[in-house]
């Protein structure tokens, strides 16, 4: 028997079971009815599905607009209904000005016809694997609760790498109207129609929004926010700060409280400011946030030893926990150094004044005193809140030449009675590092100079003096000390770890070494001390720049973590950072820890950040991780722009990398880095050899190997990207045709005058 089918609705939409006439309906029942029928198109279908009329009118629209501007419901163009629901699993992107200890989150994709991004609580507790931070993207598992109104909350699974922001470029005007110029030199130029220029000028630094237009669907720029200009500016780190989400400019509320601190006292210290500590730093440092001294033991059971005292800006004393301080220095993670200008972790009130160490101004500070053998052993160590007074602010250089007999009027006064002191103490710990054994990787660092417009003015390789290694040995038995220290009282803390080299980065190494006839044990339990034999094989053969290279990239990456694995490359089983609490977030907490562990006062770690160190390790591990690449880029682009006067010239350099795209190069007299296309080498085809780290020809066997010497001309300079490309003008090394594959008969490809194709 057939079915009689069902009449048409032609009365409007269906009442759903009704409240009470006099009346609202609850919100579980407003959503019960968008779920439930398709043909609601408006606030008026709605309000006739429940019989709205008279007074309940105002209060029904009041209800809706919250459950809207709550995005619950979301009203198209053809219908008013709920919000889609979040999936189960979804990336979420949690604020940077979120409270560290209240969390929430937003879709990191969503529909915006779909209504107002939903928020999202992200529960995290003592036991979670996984301790995401303001600014973090995570993959996390979402639960929406049991009631009809969604109430998200979200279990973090994985804190995911963050894009960086899509387009941003430099707008360059032209006789066509704009284009830009974009700053990932892996993103193409883009037309900007006069129109979406809004009051972006030439050389300004933009966000944009991407367009597809016409019937090729061509992408056009249009300018959503000027950032700023570089070139008027001066300051080409806007680059890296805006593209990487750098935060630069501290909020009101942070401002406020570091103007309020006050100077610190004697209440709950102890009085050292007798004591002849001074600072030795760079002759254009701000601030100051390290003293030491050093002077021979008096204890007769020690002969020839030496008490030595690290002194360390009380940085714990201004920046407490929950503060607006606290969770600015927490989101930044450490201050960001460019050759323009510096992103401090600290406000200047804080950083340049209060903590910083000034010559006869008194300062609170926690300081370590170090009882150390003739052989620079430790024998024992303690921990003291004091008020100091520094009794000199010292220059590498002045402190070098004072000891190498060239005093000037300030350090002629102090080389008796304090350099000469620490220079024996200094000698006598030299003793126990070259017992220890660490990595023995010196490698140069190169210093960009700008002049008053912003623009390089001289690239040099500052001098490495014993002054260097004098405060680097005495900052890192601190950090020593501060690590046993929490480890004898139980405490959690934040280590400085350094795993040792994979596995597969080992094997990596000795196929090229085994190029190169240097002999390696074949065992994966390595010791810093082995590299060091393998860098002295390479001094003696001539190539020590070529294993360096391979040697460093060898290395696992030291970060921040709340459980210990050890420092591999500085030889130590334990290790934390202690010595700078201005500029590494990480120290602060250690100084915290060590408040708290001594009982030296009521500002240490508090219960909650303990709990959250795992946490906090991963978040300051990728901000430092950041601040490199930003430093880098930054370096890069002025490079770029320094060399774009030369396009033609040659230089010579080393080949930094070998890709089966190309060369890296790394020109000697700059340091800069640029690009050899592969399709541009010498008159062959060549392959890449991975276990040599080399580049060789099919027919000829004609070789490049990392760290080769080259001579190159430039033929590309984009300072926007800081990318350079090069043209190769040396020969390689002769040497076999790579095996497995026959050599090709004939010519092989055409290639013009010095290795370059025909076009």
């Amino acid at each position: 028997m057939a079915k009689t089918p069902k009449a048409k609705n032609t009365s409007g939409p269906k009442r759903p079971r009704q409240p009470a006439a006099d009346r609202l309906p609850t919100r579980e029942q407003l959503l019960e009815a968008l779920a439930q029928q398709d043909d609601i198109k408006g606030k008026r279908d709605l309000a006739k599905v429940f019989g709205i009329r008279g007074d309940l009118r105002r209060p029904f629209k009041a209800m809706l607009n919250e459950l809207e501007g709550e995005g619950i419901i979301t009203r198209t163009r053809k219908a008013l209904r709920r919000t889609a629901a979040l999936p189960h699993v979804t990336v979420l992107d949690i604020p940077g000005d979120a409270d560290p200890d209240d969390l929430h989150a937003f879709p990191a994709q969503w529909n915006e016809e779909e209504g107002e991004r939903p928020r999202v609580r992200v529960l995290v507790d003592s036991r979670s694997r996984v301790v995401p931070a303001p600014g973090d993207r995570i993959l996390a598992r979402i639960d929406a609760g049991e009631d009809v109104v969604p109430d998200y909350s979200a279990r973090p699974m994985k804190v995911l790498d963050k894009p960086r922001r899509a387009h941003i470029g430099i707008v360059r005007m032209d006789d066509d109207g704009a284009r830009l110029i974009p700053v990932d030199r892996k993103q193409k130029e883009m037309r900007i129609p006069l129109g979406d220029l809004g009051q972006a000028a030439d050389g300004d630094l933009v966000e944009v929004e991407v367009k597809l237009s016409g019937r090729l669907m061509i992408p056009r720029a249009r300018v959503t926010a000027v950032i700023g200009n570089p070139a008027s500016e001066g300051a080409v780190s806007m680059i890296a700060i805006h593209n990487l989400e750098i935060p630069y400019k501290f909020p009101t509320s942070v401002i406020r409280e570091a103007e309020a601190a006050k100077e610190a006292t004697l209440k709950g210290r102890e009085d050292w400011r007798d004591l002849p500590l001074i600072t030795i730093d760079p002759a254009d440092a701000k601030d100051h946030d390290d003293a030491v001294h050093a002077a021979a033991d008096e204890d007769a059971s020690n002969p020839g030893g030496f008490v030595v005292t690290v002194a360390i800006a009380d940085v714990a004393a201004y920046v407490r926990p929950g503060t607006a301080l606290d969770r600015e220095a927490y989101l930044r993670g450490n201050s960001v150094y460019f050759p323009d200008r510096v992103v401090p972790m600290l406000p200047e009130r804080i950083s340049n004044e209060l903590c910083s160490l000034k010559e006869g101004e008194p300062r609170a500070a926690l300081a370590v005193r170090m009882v150390l053998g003739a052989d620079g052993r430790k024998k024992s160590h303690s921990f003291h809140r004091i008020l100091m007074r520094s009794a000199a602010k010292l220059s590498y250089q002045q402190a070098q030449a004072a000891i190498d007999g060239n005093p000037d009027d300030q350090t002629g006064l102090l080389l008796e009675p304090i350099l000469e002191p620490l220079w024996a103490a200094y000698a006598a710990m030299g003793k126990a590092r070259d017992q220890r054994g660490p990595l023995d990787l010196d490698l140069p660092e190169r210093k960009i100079l700008l002049d008053d417009k912003g623009m390089v003015r001289d690239i040099h390789v500052p001098e490495r003096l014993d002054a260097h290694r004098l405060i680097e040995e005495m900052m890192i038995a601190a950090n020593v000390a501060a690590a046993e220290t929490l480890e004898q009282k139980r405490s959690e803390l934040l280590y400085r770890v350094h795993d040792e080299p994979s596995s597969e980065k080992l094997q990596a190494l000795r196929d090229f070494l085994g190029s190169l006839d240097i002999a390696v044990k074949k065992s994966d339990s390595v010791r810093a001390s082995d590299f060091n034999g393998i860098l002295g094989q390479a001094r003696k053969a001539g190539n020590v720049e070529q294993v360096s290279e391979m040697v460093l990239r060898s290395q696992a990456q030291a970060e921040y973590a709340a459980e210990n694995y050890g420092h591999f490359g500085l030889n130590l089983d334990r290790y934390a950072h202690f010595t700078s609490p201005i500029r590494r977030y990480a120290d602060l907490i250690v100084h915290r820890a060590l408040i708290r562990a001594l009982d030296l006062g009521g500002d240490g770690l508090t219960e909650q950040e303990a709990q959250k160190l795992a946490g906090i390790a991963q978040h300051i591990s990728a901000t430092e991780r950041r601040a490199m690449l930003a430093e880098r880029e930054t370096s890069d682009r002025l490079l770029a722009q320094y060399l774009a006067e030369r396009i033609g010239a040659k230089f010579d350099g080393r080949i930094s990398g070998v890709t089966r795209s190309g060369l890296f190069i790394r020109l000697s007299e700059t340091g800069a880095d640029g690009f050899i296309p592969a399709s541009t080498l010498g008159q062959d085809y060549y392959r890449y050899v991975e276990e040599r780290q080399a580049m060789i020809g099919e027919r000829t066997g004609e070789t490049f190997t990392l760290g080769d010497r080259v001579s190159v001309r430039l033929l590309e300079a984009a300072p926007v990207a800081g990318a350079l490309r090069f043209e190769l003008l040396s020969e390689g090394r002769r040497g076999n045709p790579p095996s497995g594959r026959r050599p090709r008969k004939g010519p092989s490809k055409s290639y013009g005058p010095k290795g370059r194709r025909k076009r």
